[in-house]
């Protein structure tokens, strides 16, 4: 899902007062870590992850993997915490802007 600039700003004020409910640890990405990013994003749509990676370009790889694989579009990047956004299609909890 493609996210205008306009909803990434209204997701962006919504994640502002949200806690990390996924933390990437020494190991990394793994299927463990991938099931549970699945499972956050299916049940609230909109999720910060905290990454422990300590070099700026492998904290952009490890974001991107994480995107790649949870179909989630990436809201906003900010040193080491990511927040990324996908709608649930059964049960929609957050309504976007239109544009």
């Amino acid at each position: 899902m493609q996210l205008s600039t306009n909803q990434k700003r209204y997701l962006r004020t919504i994640a502002h007062g949200l806690d990390p409910v996924v933390m990437v640890g020494q190991k990394g990405v793994t299927p463990s870590l991938l099931k549970e990013l699945d499972g956050a994003l299916a049940h609230h749509e909109l999720v910060k992850v905290k990454l422990s990676d300590a070099d700026r370009e492998d904290r952009a790889e490890t974001i991107e993997l994480l995107r790649e694989a949870s179909h989630a579009s990436l809201v906003q990047a900010i040193g080491r915490i990511a927040c990324f956004f996908r709608r649930n299609p059964k049960q929609p909890r957050i309504e976007l802007p239109r544009t």
